[in-house]
């Protein structure tokens, strides 16, 4: 089978640091994918970035997954959020499209939480369909070994990020089935009534997403967050968040080019304003 570096960094535990894949396009998912031995994992984002869930998603993952046994695992985060009735298809969108795991944002309650699982996992454990002639090779195994090992390896992810989602960390954090609380600082913030973090959260949201930690790992979970540096990660790392973003393909794009372009003209410092 297809590596699973997520998951080979969720038995050797340690933090699994990943990167956010916002542009489209199979020659930009592939040239974050293959930047860094460090990355475990990279995130499709479906729902802020410009990729389309099909064909879009099933080509990046297709282009990743390409680059051989150590690739990271590519990830989708689905355009559907908590408040919508309509995350079922797309759970089945990506991850008929071989994505190694599934993100749903804005998920605020316990029940949301089961009904992701269900869409997320073949009978008995759960409701998703099954047909499609591509997902089994995208993981490099037949379709009766999928269907054998799908629902102890595809992850699923949900994000805390509103009210109403603090409010039922706890008994969200509990239901079976649900492997990570993925923490949104920028929706969180706002939902909450702070301005978004510059680069770090408020302290009151701070105090929130300790909280959240703390509740996922109560219950045997991951929790991860979105960063949008090194040093931030590092900081994460050692506050023992599971899965951490280090940065995204348009963040480095532009803090690069702004750094280099800095010391070209002989600035004193690389850093950029830019960040996402």
């Amino acid at each position: 089978m297809t590596t699973h570096a997520l998951l080979q960094a969720f038995k050797a535990s340690k933090p699994a640091f990943g990167a956010w894949i916002t542009m489209p396009g199979v020659l930009n998912a592939r040239a974050v994918a293959q930047a860094s031995p460090h990355l475990s994992w990279v995130m499709i984002d479906c729902e802020h970035g410009l990729t389309s869930l099909q064909p879009g998603a099933a080509e990046s993952i297709q282009a990743i997954t390409g680059l051989g046994p150590n690739a990271p695992s590519p990830l989708v985060r689905i355009p559907a959020t908590g408040f919508s009735n309509s995350t079922s298809w797309q759970i089945k969108y990506a991850l008929d499209a071989g994505a190694r795991g599934v993100l749903v944002p804005m998920v605020s309650t316990a029940e949301k939480a089961r009904e992701i699982v269900a869409d997320s996992r073949f009978p008995p454990g759960g409701r998703r369909g099954f047909g499609s002639p591509f997902t089994h090779g995208v993981w490099g195994i037949n379709a009766a070994e999928y269907l054998k090992s799908a629902n102890e390896n595809v992850v699923i992810m949900i994000q805390i990020e509103t009210k109403e989602g603090v409010q039922n960390v706890g008994a969200i954090a509990a239901v079976d089935g649900i492997d990570c609380l993925f923490i949104g600082p920028y929706d969180l913030s706002l939902c909450l009534g702070y301005p978004p973090p510059s680069p770090d959260p408020h302290p009151d949201v701070e105090t929130v997403i300790q909280d959240i930690l703390k509740a996922a790992h109560k219950e045997g979970k991951k929790c991860a967050i979105y960063c949008t540096s090194g040093k931030q990660s590092l900081k994460r790392a050692e506050e023992g968040f599971d899965i951490i973003n280090v940065t995204s393909d348009i963040g480095a794009m532009a803090e690069s080019v702004a750094a280099n372009l800095v010391a070209a003209v002989g600035g004193e410092s690389g850093a950029a304003a830019f960040r996402y």
